[in-house]
C-alpha cells in the first residue's frame, strides 16, 4: 500500500510527526486526538506504546481515511518516561539518563475502515547519552524545547550534541518511525 494513494488523518498534532509527512510529499489532515496519554506500568514498553498509539487512533473514530497514530516513551531502568510536567522534571529526566544507555519505543497503530485495515506495532532503539553537566541541562531547559518531548530532549534539535551514539532508527528517536511504517505498509495488500 502506497501512503500518496491514500486520505490520510495523522491523529497527532506533533509537529515533527507534521514535518517528516510533509518532507515525503503527502497530503493529509490533522486531528489531534482527545483521549488521556497516561501511562500504563503494568505493561511492557511495547504493548504501553502500542496501546496509547490505538487509544489515539480510535478516539479519531470511523472514518472514510487511514488513520495514522503514534505516541513515543523513553524507557530507562524499568520506567517509562514521557514529556516532563515542568523544568524540574526536565532537570530529574536529564539527570538520570545523563552519560547513561536508554530505550526510546514508539507504538503505531494505522486503522483503515474500507478495505479494513488495523496495523500496530512498536519500534525500538537504544540511545546512549554523553556526560554532561548540570549547567548544560540547565541551559537546554532555558531553550524551552524539552518540554513537549519524551525524555525532555529533542535529538534533531539542541540536545544532538549530546549524544553518544544510538542503536537502531533515527526517526524512531525523532518520535515516528516513517522508515518502519512504510516498510510494513507495502507488505499490505
Amino acid at each position: 500500500m502506497l501512503l500518496k494513494d491514500k486520505h490520510i488523518i495523522l491523529a497527532s498534532g506533533s509537529p515533527r510527526r507534521i514535518q517528516i509527512l510533509r518532507e515525503d510529499g503527502l497530503d493529509f489532515e490533522v486531528i489531534r486526538p482527545n483521549c488521556p496519554e497516561h501511562l500504563c506500568t503494568k505493561l511492557s514498553p511495547s504493548q504501553s506504546v502500542m496501546a496509547l498509539a490505538l487509544r489515539k487512533a480510535l478516539d479519531i473514530g470511523e472514518r472514510d481515511a487511514l488513520i495514522l497514530a503514534c505516541d513515543t516513551m523513553v524507557f530507562h531502568h524499568g520506567r517509562l518516561i514521557g514529556k516532563p510536567a515542568d523544568e524540574a522534571e526536565a532537570f530529574s529526566i536529564l539527570s538520570e539518563l545523563r552519560g547513561r544507555k536508554h530505550e526510546v519505543w514508539s507504538g503505531v497503530a494505522v486503522l483503515q475502515k474500507n478495505p479494513k485495515l488495523a496495523l500496530v506495532f512498536s519500534a525500538v532503539t537504544e540511545v546512549y547519552f554523553k556526560y554532561y553537566t548540570d549547567d548544560e541541562i540547565r541551559g537546554y531547559i532555558a531553550t524551552g524545547e524539552p518540554m513537549d518531548k519524551a525524555g525532555a530532549y529533542a535529538i534533531q534539535g539542541g540536545f544532538s550534541r549530546y549524544i553518544d551514539r544510538i542503536n537502531g532508527a533515527y526517526d524512531n528517536v525523532v518520535g515516528f518511525p516513517y522508515a518502519e511504517i512504510k516498510e510494513r505498509l507495502l507488505n499490505v495488500e
